[in-house]
């Protein structure tokens, strides 16, 4: 009876046991394979790439050497055509119809004045000019009706029937009328030349471009009086802007006098300004201006753009480098460009350059000169185009390559 109940009591599930857990080996396996994955092909894409990590240098144009400076001098970029336009008469500003950095037309129009008093003297002139004409057509009524009274008079003249005294008359009054007639039409060209100048001023309130170019100044504002003539204590304005001719800027240099033998008239130059200092703009020497500054000793030296850029604004910093690559007498022509500067470290061998584009490099056979941190290309590559710096022999075209 024992035994049964011993037996009993193992087949008995004890409650208060925790439950027995299982460790997620299939998981467990099934994540690590995946990471081995990706690693794998991580390692397989980026070994099938090709792709490195490289340093690039741009190809920057060189000047020929024939077209080395001789002379370098300092000055501001100016305009030969500005102008700061203004109304020709009196009074206030009823619109303006310009702003900074505008680009206008020749006789476009810029700004009107208000036309009240030009409208009423124009208007009474042509009040005054109907009146002629109108005195001018009665006095013709006039002459043509003492022209026919004349005409009976002498007739009855001629009959004996009336006295010479009425003919006298008749004829006297066709003289005075011719007379008047004659004021009247005198009359009636002053009316018309009053009406001409009138609308002259009228048309005087409306102020357009004298030429065409860009606004760089608005003066005036709307309701404010401007004049041609400077009124008012300062009250009045004497503008309504300033326009620059673009086309007409050039830059003005001071050359001491000591070197002014160096600088020839049409003679090629190299521009540089301030604000573009890696641009070197072809010019050449429009003039030399015969007279001396005694107070710094130098003379103003004109010189011309080569190319005209929209980057090129009055007033700008420049230096100017003349050049002695071309003979006084046939100084006519901006200097020529011959070749490009690269690093020499940007050279494999004595010939080889690869060239960046697109993300991928291309070999370039190449003619190299000169000695020193920089080469000069003849030939293989443009200027602008980006080169890769310490080259591997081992590279191919088309490698994938990544800049540092």
């Amino acid at each position: 009876m024992t035994d049964r109940k011993d037996l009993l009591k193992q087949l008995t599930i004890d409650r208060d046991l925790p439950p027995e857990r299982k460790i997620p080996w299939g998981w467990i396996v099934t994540v690590l394979a995946l990471v081995g994955l990706g690693y794998i092909l991580f390692t397989l894409l980026n070994k099938g790439s090709g792709e490195i990590v490289v340093k690039t240098a741009v190809a920057r144009a060189a000047s020929s050497a024939a077209d080395s400076s001789q002379l370098d001098a300092s000055g501001y970029v100016v305009a030969r055509r500005q102008a700061t336009v203004s109304s020709k008469v009196t009074g206030k500003v009823e619109s303006v119809l310009i702003e900074e950095g505008m680009r206008v037309e020749k006789d476009q129009l810029l700004a009107t004045l208000e036309p009240v008093d030009s409208q009423k003297q124009l208007d009474l002139t042509v009040a005054q000019a109907r009146a002629s004409d109108a005195q001018l057509e009665d006095l013709r009524v006039q002459i043509t009706d003492a022209q026919r009274q004349l005409k009976r008079q002498q007739e009855l003249v001629a009959k004996k029937l009336v006295s010479l005294a009425s003919l006298d008359s008749a004829e006297t009054l066709v003289n005075s009328l011719k007379a008047r007639l004659n004021s009247a039409q005198r009359s009636l060209e002053v009316s018309r030349s009053s009406v001409a100048v009138s609308q002259q001023n009228l048309d005087n309130t409306k102020v357009y471009a004298p030429f065409a170019g860009v606004v760089i100044a608005r003066s005036a504002q709307v309701g404010e009086i401007v004049s041609p003539l400077s009124a008012g204590g300062g009250f009045t304005r004497t503008g309504i802007g300033t326009i620059v001719d673009m086309d007409s800027l050039e830059v003005e240099v001071d050359v001491n006098e000591a070197f002014l033998q160096k600088v020839v008239a049409g003679a090629p130059t190299i521009i540089t300004l301030n604000a573009y200092p890696d641009w070197k703009i072809p010019g050449k020497v429009i003039a030399i201006i015969p007279t001396a500054d005694r107070s710094k000793a130098t003379v103003k030296v004109r010189v011309a753009f080569g190319e005209k850029d929209a980057r090129v604004l009055p007033d700008m910093g420049a230096r100017v480098a003349f050049l002695s690559g071309t003979e006084p007498s046939a100084a006519t022509a901006a200097p020529t460009i011959s070749g490009v500067l690269i690093p020499s470290n940007a050279v494999l061998g004595s010939d080889t350059v690869f060239v960046l584009k697109d993300g991928a490099i291309a070999r370039r056979s190449v003619k190299v000169s000169g000695n020193g941190a920089e080469l000069k290309v003849e030939s293989g590559i443009s200027a602008g185009e980006t080169v890769v710096l310490e080259p591997q022999s081992s590279w191919a075209d088309g490698l994938r390559v990544r800049v540092q």
